[in-house]
């Protein structure tokens, strides 16, 4: 395009104007432009408006196209001529510290700042490469209802809602509906939003968030890591390869996700409470890990690490026995490096009829909710392992962000219901 005349629409990111030229920085949506208005190359009514472009303006820039190492990406235009198809008096973010929750309540417009964009670029790649995975692997996706009456998880972490007289709630999961499809399939997956009602305020929380969840029919607990690993590996050098300007933006040092490749570290939760009350972390066997003892164990390597075979009482109704330890369950978490924690939680299923209707009549669920779900263990039951990888906190993981809620385009948390 050197020395050929175009025309770039976009939206004004800055403007810096002289006595005798102006630069605008021009946004179209896959690239920023250096546009250079020279006073004496232009009419006096396109001058005043390249002097008056206020930022976040939305233009049509006619002008030609030149070579210039000092610019963006090594080219700028000699602008001819401006349209304004969209003014923007008083822009409310201006090129200045604002606080956090004056941009929340102004995400729609925040997304539109260098580094937002950048994140949600490295989420899009991420969410690509999960398709992708799946895909190459023969899995096939199975899209499962928002609305449920049966919970997977904690029951005090519900959305309820009338569904015309009878009491639904906001999923937590896909896993029990997916799990219905491996008899059909073999490998299947979900992937959408899932809802947790926690009070929760820490930056690796949400009330709605994204989640994977891979299903496989004949997989035992070690299948299922080994899985996850190849899983997890592939995405991140997925984002290394595609997103090496977006990460930049960011400023994130890949050093520690470069080292993301097969084997991962495995420790038990036995081993991992021992070795946490040894360095003097007091901490009873028998309690989930929270997340500075997640933390701690994560720094012991320098790589993703799982952690496996949780106790019974911590742990989901659906999740199968340990025969080596009955006290414990077939279950794994996977903890990111650099204080990131759990991205993935996995374990193998309760495949045994009269097992899982003890553990739904222990936590006190509704028997008759899940009667479905026992139908898979009478009619042709079978051994199964999957997982959820939560889509946020992974990509906050490889983005190196503070907090999740700057990965997901409009966050949910418990103040926040807007925009």
């Amino acid at each position: 395009m050197v020395g050929r005349m175009a025309t770039v629409s976009g939206w004004v990111e800055t403007v810096r104007a002289h006595k005798n030229v102006a630069f605008v920085m021009l946004r179209d949506g896959t690239g920023v432009v250096q546009a250079v208005v020279g006073r004496k190359d232009v009419s006096a009514e396109t001058w005043e408006r390249a002097a008056t472009l206020a930022q976040e303006a939305c233009v049509l820039l006619a002008g030609t196209i030149r070579a210039d190492p000092r610019s963006p990406g090594g080219f700028e235009m000699g602008v001819s001529g401006i349209d304004v198809a969209g003014a923007s008096d008083d822009y409310p973010l201006q090129p200045k510290e604002h606080g956090v929750e004056f941009l929340l309540d102004h995400r729609h417009l925040w997304l539109r700042s260098s580094r937002q964009r950048a994140g949600l670029r490295v989420r899009a790649e991420v969410e690509q490469a999960i398709h992708d995975f799946l895909y190459e692997n023969e899995f096939v996706r199975v899209d499962t209802p928002i609305l449920t009456g049966a919970i997977g998880e904690s029951a005090g972490a519900l959305f309820e809602t009338d569904y015309f007289g009878q009491r639904a709630f906001l999923a937590q999961t896909g896993q029990l509906y997916v799990e219905c499809a491996c008899p059909a399939f073999r490998k299947v997956y979900c992937f959408g939003p899932t809802f947790r009602a926690e009070k929760s305020k820490t930056r690796r929380h949400l009330t709605e968030f994204w989640m994977v969840e891979p299903e496989v029919a004949f997989a035992d607990s070690d299948e299922n890591m080994d899985l996850q690993e190849a899983f997890v590996s592939y995405v991140v050098r997925r984002a290394l390869e595609r997103c090496e300007k977006e990460l930049a933006t960011l400023e994130r040092d890949t050093t520690a996700l470069e080292a993301v490749v097969p084997p991962f570290p495995r420790i038990s939760y036995s081993e991992a409470v021992e070795r946490l009350v040894a360095e003097g972390h007091p901490f009873d066997w028998g309690a989930d890990l929270g997340a500075p003892e997640e933390r701690r164990v994560s720094s012991w390597f320098g790589k993703p690490v799982f952690v496996h075979d949780y106790p019974k009482s911590a742990k989901a109704f659906y999740m199968k026995e340990n025969p080596a330890d009955p006290r414990t369950v077939l279950c794994n978490d996977l903890l990111a490096p650099e204080g990131y924690g759990e991205i993935v939680g996995g374990s193998q299923r309760e495949d045994d009829h009269g097992r899982l209707l003890a553990r739904i009549r222990e936590g006190d669920l509704p028997e008759e909710a899940y009667g479905w779900y026992l139908d898979l263990r009478k009619f042709g039951t079978f051994p199964h392992s999957g997982f959820g990888l939560g889509l946020e906190r992974t990509v906050g993981w490889i983005t190196g962000r503070p907090h999740i809620r700057e990965l997901v385009p409009f966050p949910r948390t418990i103040n926040r219901l807007a925009p």
